[in-house]
């Protein structure tokens, strides 16, 4: 299968739509000379400095300086002390905005997968943001990397685009004290029929 990265302007259009449009997109990550691929299944949008669940809120800071540079850059965090998350970076440069990949399928490199998310099944190796930065070898030195270059260590290929009819849209999770409406805005965007498949291979 040949992919061909999304370029830099895809990146430019609003977060909201940019979102469930890499629901299907594949995720490239080239690492100890292996290349490890998985389909993005779920997502959730960040947007601007008003948006209270995003870190944007705080402002430009050393943390936060790579969601307002330019658009089709790697935006990884640390959190709780012990997880990477990964996030796109979208909109026109200078307004801060980024799609959370929290859930992607693997395709191909499942043994680098296997080894890196040992003693669980597959189901389980990358249904959560900090489960796929593990299983994937995804940390802060790739904060800021190009995932529109197709020769880096990170980067999205684009697919066929989903039907909106196979997307389904909620809340974003996990969102602790964040006040209304930031709280309830329904910008988390998965496949149903991707996430009831792992939920099955769980129960096998």
């Amino acid at each position: 299968m040949i992919l061909s990265p999304l370029q830099p302007d895809w990146y430019e259009q609003d977060v909201l739509s940019a979102a469930p449009a890499l629901l299907g997109k594949i995720l490239v990550r080239s690492v100890d000379g292996q290349s490890i691929t998985a389909r993005i299944i779920e997502v959730e949008a960040y947007r601007g400095e008003e948006d209270q669940a995003c870190h944007a809120r705080a402002g430009c800071t050393p943390r936060t300086q790579v969601m307002f540079g330019p658009p089709g850059c790697a935006y990884v965090y640390f959190t709780y002390g012990m997880h990477w998350c990964l996030n796109a970076v979208c909109m026109p440069a200078g307004y801060p905005a980024a799609v959370l990949i929290r859930a992607v399928a693997p395709i191909d490199g499942m043994d680098y997968i296997a080894a890196h998310r040992a003693g669980r099944p597959p189901a389980i190796w990358t249904d959560g943001p900090a489960k796929l930065t593990q299983a994937l070898s995804i940390n802060g030195t790739l904060n800021g990397c190009d995932l529109s270059a197709s020769g880096g260590p990170l980067w999205i290929a684009d697919a066929p685009a989903v039907s909106a009819e196979q997307i389904a849209v909620s809340p974003r999770i996990g969102l602790g004290a964040t006040p209304e409406p930031w709280l309830s805005l329904p910008w988390r965007f998965y496949l149903p029929a991707e996430k009831e498949r792992q939920r099955r291979l769980a129960k096998n």
